[in-house]
Parts: C-alpha cells; structure tokens; sequence
C-alpha cells in the first residue's frame, strides 16, 4: 500500500510536470512553427492531449506543428504502459483497474537464492536492502539485530491503518475521491456566495502561476485584502495540491459558476453536484475524449454509490434509476443519445435524488440530509481528500503555511459532509497521524497528538453523539471483526499501530527515539485495548485503572526485549555476519551485543517508560540478565581450562554481569523499589568456575618463568645496554616476562581472588630469588683477595753490612676462584651493582602497577557489595593484599645484601688484586722517601674515573667509599704487614702522615668525592697506627708494664 501511493504519488507529479514543459515549450519556444491559424489560446484546451516527444521533434526538424498529428502521437503513446525509474528498479502503471483484479495475496513469496558474481553499485540497492546495510553499522546502537527480520511475514502499515468504512460498491479509486472532493468544495464556496476566477483566467492576467503557493501567503494576503482574493489564493493553493489540472478547474467552475443563482437556494448535495456537471459539461469541454469517458464514468459511479448502493431497502425505483445511470456511464449509447435524450434521463435521477434529499434526517440535526448517514462513508473519504490538501507535495512530511486557511476554507463543506467539530479534529489527526506514519515526520506527530486532545476535550450533545455513533466502521482486532463508530475505529487504529510498534520498540525506535515519547504518549492518551466481561472492547486510560495500564506497558517491555534478543540469536546463528564477529565467540559477541541494548534501554527509553511504570528498567535489565544466563549455563558446565574459547566468553560474560547489576542497582536506588540485589539478579557462577583453571594456569606458567628466567641469566654477558641503560639485558628481559605474565592474568578480565594473586606473587617472588642466588653464586669472598701474612721481620748484625729481607707471601687460590675473578672485572661488577640497583627502582614501580590492576579486578569482584558501602569491605581486603605483598620486602632486602656485597668485592677487588702491584707492593718497599704514594696514586685515578662512569649515579658514593675504605685497609696492610721488605725509621713518620693525608685529600676531591667526615671515619685505625709509630719504645715498656697490674 505504500508503494502504491508513492506510485500514485508519482504519476500524478508527472502529469503536471509534462503540462508545465508543454506550457513552457509552447510559449517560450522561438523556433516552433506554428500555422498562422493557430494561437496560444487555441492550443491550451488541446495541451493535455499533445505528444511532448512531437512538440520536441518538430522543434529539432523545424516542421510546422499540427495539432492533429500531436493528438495522435499522445493516444498512440498512450496505449503502452507508463513507466518511470525507481530505486527497486523499473516501475509502470497498468492501463487496467488494479482494483478489478481483486487483493494480493497475504503470504509472502518463497525466497529466491541466485549466486552472481555482479557487483552492484549503492544506487541500485532497493529501500529495504539499504535500511539493512544500515543497520549493520557499528555507530548507533546495536549493529545486526535487524538482520532476521526478512524471515518473518512482514506486517505493512497501510493494512493496520485504516478506518474500516464501507467499501464503494462501484470500485471508486482515490483518484475518483480526490477530484470528487474538489467539485464539492468549489460548489460549496460558490453557494458561501464567493467569486471565483479559474486558474486559466488569472494565468491570461499574467498573474503567478504554477504553484503560486511557493510564494508567502502573509504577502499576498497583505497585497490582496479582499476576501474574495484571498479565497481565490487559498483555492488555488489546492488546486495544485490535490493535482487538479487547470483546464478541468476552468470547466468546472465556469459550470459551476452558470447554475451559482440557484445553488444559492439550494441544499447542496453530492447527487445534485454530479447532475449539474453532468448537464452542463460536453465532451468538448475536455482536451480528450477519452478524460471525458473517464471523468462521465466516475460521475455515474458516484450517483450509482450515492442514490442505489445507499440504500438498505430495494426498491423497483432503485433499479430503473440503476438503469438509467448505467445508460450515462454506457459509452456506446452516448454517441447515439440525443441531447434530450440525456436532459430526460437527468431530470429522472434528479427527481429522485430530490426526493432522497427531503427525506427527513435521523437525529433531527440543523442542516441534516439523508446522504449524512447513508453516504458516510464517502462523506469522510472526501473530506479526508479535502484535509490531505494541507500536506506540501514538494516537501514530503511537511505542511503548507497556508494550512490554516485550507482547513477554513474546506470547513464550508462540513453541512454537505455531516461534519461536525468533533469528527474534524479526529479525522484531521488521523490525516496527520497517517502522514507521520508515512513520511516519519515528528511535527506531524505532535500536531496529531494535539487535535486528539481536542477530541478528547470535546463533548457534543445527545443528537451529535448519537450521529456520530452510527457512523459505523468494521476493524479487525485479534482476528475478529469489530462494528464500532468512527471516532473509535480512529482510536483503535491508533492503538493497534502503537501498540505494534511498542511491543518491539527497540527495532522501531533505535534510530529515532525522539518519536519513542510521543507515541508513547499518544498510546497513554487513546488508552489501552482491553475487553471488559460483557466482551466489548474498550479503552482503559492510565488514569482510569493504573494497575491494568502498567501491567501493560510491563508486557511491552518484556515483548519488545525478548523479540530482539530473540531476533539478535536468530542474526548470530544464522552466520549471515560471520566476519563481522572478527574472531569472536558467538557467546561473547551476544554478550557484547545485549550490553548495548541494556545502555540504551536506559539511557532511551527506561526514563520515558518510567513515567507510566517505574519498575521499567527494573524488568528490561532483569530479562536481559536472565535470558543470558540460560545460554551461558551450558556453557559454563563444560569449562575445563583455559581455552581461546573460555578467554573470549568468560571476560564478556563478567562485564555484562558487572554492567547489568550496575544498571540495575542504579534503577532500584532511584525508584527505591526493590530489596537487596542479590535476591532478585541469581549472578553468573563465573567466579567459581574460574577459580580453580586460572590457579592451574598461574602454576603452570611458574615453570616456564623459572625456565626463562634461568636462560636469560645463563646468556648475559653483564655489558651495559647503553650510556643511559647501564644495567644488564637479562634484567630487562626477566622483568618483561613477569609484567606479560601479569599483564596475562589480568588482561582475562575474569574474577580473581586472593589465592590467584598469592600464588603470582610466589611465581615473581621465585623467579627474582632465582636470578639473585644466581649471581650470588658467581661473586667470590672478599677474603680471598687478601694477601697472605707475611713472615716476622727479623734484624740480624752481621759482618756483612746488609739487611737481610724475605720476599713478601702471596695466597695461593684454585682454579675454580681463579675462574670466577676473570669473570668479575670491575667493569663487569659495576653492570652487576647497576642492575641490582635497577631491580630495586623496578621492583616498586613493579608493586604498584600490580596493585592498581588488582584493585580494578578487585572492585569488579565485589560486586556481591553494592547494596551497601564497599568502604569496610575494601579495608579488610586491603589489609589482606598487603600481607601478600611483604613477599616484596623480602626481595628488597636481599637486593640490598646483594648490593653492598658487591660493592665491597669491587673496592677489595681494585686494591688487593688489580691493583697489588702498584699499590700494595710497591708502597714504601726499599726506603719509604723513594717508594711514596704519590706513585701509585696515578692509577687510583684513572682506575676510579673509569668507575664513576660506569657506575650509576645513585651508587657512585657506595662504590668510592667502598674503594677508600679497602684503600685504607691496604695502607693499613703495608704498615702492619708489609713483610721485611719494608723497614721505617724514626724519620719515616712524617712522610708517611703526608701520605696518608694525601690519600684522604685524594677521595675528598675538593668537595666532588666523598664527605670529609666519612673519609676521616674511615682513616681513624691508619692514623693511629702512625700515632703508635711516632711513640718511643721506653714509653710504650712503660704503659705495657703498667696495664698489667
């Protein structure tokens, strides 16, 4: 029905626009020849019957134009279907009644499967296939939900809107309607006593033309204060509105115009309209034979519809008058019939229609005829046509500014109508509510609702009540047909499309969800369809019983959920989207799917529901939680690991649990309805079934962390990264390992509890100890560099006048040390301090990303806790985790072992072992003034540079120190164990002091080294030993004597 009105629509937009070209040819073309004998004026009553493809031929050629050949051209052209182009491909119109052939079938046509390989451009997909690609778009909403609708029978707007009138008997067509409807209203404003001028006459005035409706109305009326211009304006505005030629306008007016002194003092009726024109209109008065035929037929249909069908009683008066309307509508007999001939047969029909027009009216009403009730149904069919003028052809959904002058004019034709105030409100909302139905305009919705109110407002008196009851209209409900008047057929009918609509209002309102508050606010004003015990139908209004009003709309709200999930399974099994799941699971990609519906039930369209029904999120987050968890059930029973499959669900599963019961707490807190959350949402086991495959996957990857953990330490050669990054590869490599495996765990996004995160922190907690103990293993013990103690010095006098002196003692160390101080240069032991350095720094940032990624699991994972506050649970949790993570103090402490290890194995190492020869064993060997420290002090400095830019800034002054205390400790080692190589004298005291003072002066470096203080600190036992060497003997027999007693 749709598409055939859009058709409708169409052909009739053609037949102006092909009147207007010729119109536009013919008066503006220069190179058109015409015979001398032809003028403007006697081609425009010809112009609806001219060959525009001629007119152009001859304008090409330069051939004179004959009428003649142009009219045959048109009715040659006339003879084959019209066709136009249309998005659903190629369109044409039948020259056969469409009607005669009877209705449709109702079933919808098998599907045909045709494999192409043609691809087609976007302008070649019909309406239908483009509304799909837009519904698969990942933007708005949900993105496939609509897919399955194609395998349902589809339901068509047009068959649910309508009244039910009484079908005409003769087959009348809108077309029929529409025209009808304008003869009435010129008649009716003729008999108001207005002059009216034919849209030919005001075109020969030069004045606008062609939709002059285009132009302001406030500025014609204002240049045209006369009414009778302004109804002339306003007439014209409908002519073109309702597609009425301006060569048909001319003739009926002019007719109409003729017989205006009697229609004055006449009560005008339909019957009466058809006989005048039929008296006063020729054959000649059309541009073609074959629109007279036409427009005499629909005259006759009318008078057959008016004074025979519309009786309920037969009589043998009735048939002789069926007789004669037939003898007008028979075309063959036209041609025979003399004139009188046809004056008699009209003034037959005359007098009979006169005598059904006296006839005394049923409910005694001002201005009542017999055609009120008996002809009702044509009665509001035209005047439907009358309203439907208000509608702009050109701006489709749009509504003329000259509307409410059409609908003042159009009010004269309410005492020939039978319409009262009450019937007009209701029929122009239902004009408006079809058009919104139609075009999707909101406006036109609002101004529905609007003149609904009005009606609702309205109360007329018992005579008005009951004509308007026995306007009777037959509407199907639930299968049955239903007599009931006209103000309730438009009710129901308005009820039927919203209910529809709303019992699957995610799939209609999705993509407009502003016209979701206006129906739903039209379907609360008209009420809801109920039947009451006696078995009549009724409309109960909210304010009438709530309780059955909000049953109700709960019912939509559970329909509407259950067709999209329903709709939304039926898409995802069909694989019809198969690449648009990009990998996922079925479960997950539902999952995600009913989440966006949940969001915009809320965000759209709970609020509004609320109003009525306040429990309304309440129920749409509830069924959506439960019609998932009946699908994830089975699922859940056959997790056994942690397969692709269960990381894909399981995560998408949890957050539509965690979201749903957000949502729905939220609803509850607001409308402070509902108990405790966990009585009314049963939560998705997820949690349990987790539990133990994500422990069995945490000690699973504990070996392989060990495994790598190993290998990267067994590879490292312990060079700097780079001048910045002076730690070691293996470093940065086990710490990547850890950070993926936590970044695994909580990248499932599936609950966790304390035992998953304890048995983590044992996995890193390991494999740091493991590579800690690993490099323990490669250091070697101080004490192994020392040299030995050297033999007692002896002092013999001989003949021979020299001393005596033995070499100095060295340790001697196995191959297994030997093997390691080649691996532990200093170069190489300060990568080693850098990296325990860089492990400690790690180890915190390390600490904290875990925690903060816990507490985001964490908070998730009490969800149990939203009814009350998650301040006391989340203290005792807190507490918890942090017992856990003393594993972390643990490693700290063994890193700082570690470090101050290594940085006295590197100062031991420099003094006692790179350099001995230089320092140790040759420091005041021979005589003190020839061997003094200021010749070893040289490579002390190019040694020392070489550390500090190796070491890291943090550990410059923990890896000096360490040099200067084990500098002071081999000065110390050359003054108490130098051997017999070395002997001082009295006189050596004061140099060795300089040299002591020397080696202090060199670690403080003018205030770059070390502290002054912690130097000092580290000299006290070097300086008193050179104390114990200045003292003399006699006086230290003295102090040894007298500590004994």
């Amino acid at each position: 029905m749709e598409s055939s009105s859009n058709t409708s629509e169409l052909l009739e937009r053609y037949r102006d626009d092909r009147r207007k070209l010729l119109e536009f040819i013919l008066s503006s073309s220069k190179q058109l020849k015409t015979p001398s004998s032809i003028n403007s004026s006697s081609i425009d009553p010809e112009i609806d019957s001219i060959s525009v493809d001629y007119v152009l031929n001859c304008i090409n050629s330069g051939e004179i134009l004959d009428l003649s050949e142009a009219s045959n051209k048109y009715r040659e052209e006339s003879n084959y279907p019209v066709t136009v182009d249309h998005l659903s491909g190629g369109c044409y119109f039948l020259s056969s009644d469409p009607d005669l052939s009877g209705s449709p079938p109702q079933r919808v046509p098998p599907k045909v499967y045709v494999e192409t390989d043609v691809l087609y451009s976007s302008n070649q997909l019909d309406t239908q296939s483009m509304e799909e690609i837009e519904n698969f778009s990942d933007d708005d909403g949900y993105r496939y939900i609509y897919e399955a609708d194609d395998t349902c029978e589809p339901v068509k707007d047009a068959n649910i809107l309508s009244l039910g009138l009484p079908v005409p008997r003769t087959g009348l067509s809108d077309d029929d309607m529409r025209e009808k409807a304008y003869e009435l209203l010129l008649c009716c404003m003729i008999v108001s006593g207005i002059q009216l001028y034919s849209f030919e006459e005001k075109k020969k005035d030069k004045k606008p033309r062609f939709l002059s409706r285009l132009k302001s109305s406030k500025e014609k009326m204002n240049s045209q204060p006369q009414t009778i211009e302004i109804h002339n304006v306003v007439l014209n505005i409908i002519r073109s509105q309702m597609q009425i030629s301006g060569t048909m306008d001319a003739c009926f007016r002019r007719i109409l115009m003729q017989c205006a002194s009697s229609l004055k003092f006449t009560q005008i009726d339909l019957p009466y309209i058809s006989l005048e024109l039929l008296n006063g209109v020729g054959k000649y008065d059309f541009p073609s034979e074959k629109l007279y035929i036409q427009w005499k037929r629909r005259q006759a249909n009318f008078l057959e519809e008016l004074l025979y069908y519309s009786s309920s009683l037969m009589t043998d008066e009735h048939t002789r008058i069926k007789s004669l309307i037939a003898k007008i509508r028979n075309d063959e007999q036209s041609d025979r019939r003399t004139t009188s001939e046809l004056v008699n047969i009209l003034l037959a029909i005359k007098k009979f229609s006169l005598k059904l027009s006296s006839m005394p009216g049923r409910f005694g009403i001002p201005d009542e005829t017999y055609y009120w009730t008996s002809a009702y149904h044509l009665n509001i069919n035209l005047y439907e046509k009358l309203l439907s003028s208000v509608f702009d052809i050109l701006e489709e959904g749009q509504l003329v500014e000259e509307a409410d002058e059409i609908l003042r004019v159009i009010k004269m034709t309410w005492a020939t109508l039978g319409i009262n105030q009450q019937v007009h409100d209701a029929l122009y909302g239902w004009v408006l509510f079809q058009k919104f139905v139609e075009t999707g305009e909101t406006k036109l919705l609002d101004n529905a609702i609007l003149e609904i109110q009005k009606v609702q407002l309205r109360s007329e008196d018992q005579k008005q009540e009951a004509y308007m009851s026995s306007l009777v209209c037959s509407i199907g409900i639930n299968g049955k047909k239903v007599s009931v008047s006209l103000m309730d057929a438009i009710f129901l009918s308005i009820n039927i499309w919203c209910e529809r609509k709303l019992q699957d209002y995610h799939k209609h309102f999705s993509q407009k969800a502003i016209d979701f508050g206006r129906v739903l606010s039209l379907f609360t004003l008209i009420g809801v369809l109920a039947a009451e015990e006696s078995g009549d139908i009724k409309l109960i209004k909210p304010n009438d019983k709530t309780e059955v009003f909000t049953r109700h709309l709960k019912g939509c709200i559970e329909n509407s959920i259950g067709t999209t999930c329903r709709r939304l399974c039926h898409v995802i099994d069909s694989k019809k989207i198969g690449p648009k799941l990009a990998g996922k699971h079925p479960m997950a990609y539902l999952a995600d799917e009913l989440l966006l519906i949940a969001e915009k039930e809320s965000i759209m369209f709970s609020p509004v529901l609320g109003r009525w029904c306040p429990e309304a999120g309440l129920i749409s987050i509830k069924q959506l939680h439960n019609f998932y968890g009946q699908k994830l059930k089975p699922f859940l029973d056959g997790v056994t690991c942690l397969s692709d499959e269960v990381r894909s669900v399981l995560p998408a599963a949890d957050m539509l649990d965690w979201k749903l019961a957000q949502l729905y707490y939220s609803a509850s807190s607001e409308n402070k309805l509902h108990p405790p959350l966990r009585k009314d949402l049963d939560h998705y086991q997820i949690g349990e079934v987790c539990k133990p495959i994500i422990l069995d996957w945490v000690n699973g990857q504990h070996a392989q962390i060990l495994e790598w953990t190993e290998r990267a330490f067994d590879l490292e050669d312990w060079e700097p990264l780079s001048f910045h990054q002076r730690h070691a590869a293996s470093i940065i490599e086990v710490f990547r390992i850890l950070e993926e495996a936590v970044d695994q765990l909580f990248s499932l996004k599936i609950p966790l509890d304390l035992t998953h995160l304890q048995s983590l922190l044992s996995v890193i907690f390991q494999s740091l100890e493991s590579y800690l103990l690993k490099m323990d293993s490669q250091l070697v013990d101080k004490n192994h560099l020392f040299p030995a103690a050297p033999a007692l010095t002896r002092y013999k006098e001989t003949v021979i006048p020299t001393i005596k002196k033995k070499s100095i003692n060295t340790t001697i160390l196995d191959d297994h040390i030997l093997n390691k101080l080649k691996s532990l240069t200093v170069s190489k032991l300060c990568v080693r301090v850098n990296t325990l350095q860089y492990i400690q720094s790690k180890l915190s940032t390390f600490e904290d990303g875990i925690k903060e990624s816990w507490a985001l699991v964490n908070e998730r994972w009490a969800k149990e806790q939203f009814l009350g506050p998650l301040g006391d649970y989340s203290s005792k949790c807190r507490k918890s985790v942090d017992g856990l993570f003393i594993t972390f103090n643990k490693i700290r402490l063994y890193v700082g072992d570690a470090v101050n290890k290594v940085c006295e194995l590197i100062g031991t190492r420099l003094v006692f072992w790179d350099l001995r020869d230089s320092f140790l064993f040759t420091l005041y060997r021979g005589k003190v003034e020839s061997a003094r420290l200021e010749y070893s002090l040289p490579h002390f400095d190019s040694v020392l540079d070489h550390i500090c830019t190796t070491i890291i800034d943090s550990l410059r002054d923990p890896v000096v120190l360490s040099i200067c205390r084990a500098s002071m400790d081999g000065y110390i080692w050359v003054l108490l164990e130098g051997g017999p190589s070395r002997a001082f004298l009295e006189t050596d005291i004061e140099l060795m002091q300089e040299d002591l003072d020397i080696l202090k002066d060199f670690f403080v470096a003018d205030g770059d080294g070390l502290p002054p203080a912690v130097v000092e600190q580290e000299a006290i036992i070097a300086q008193s030993i050179i104390y114990l060497y200045s003292l003399q003997v006699l006086w230290l027999v003295v102090v040894l004597y007298l500590l004994t007693f």
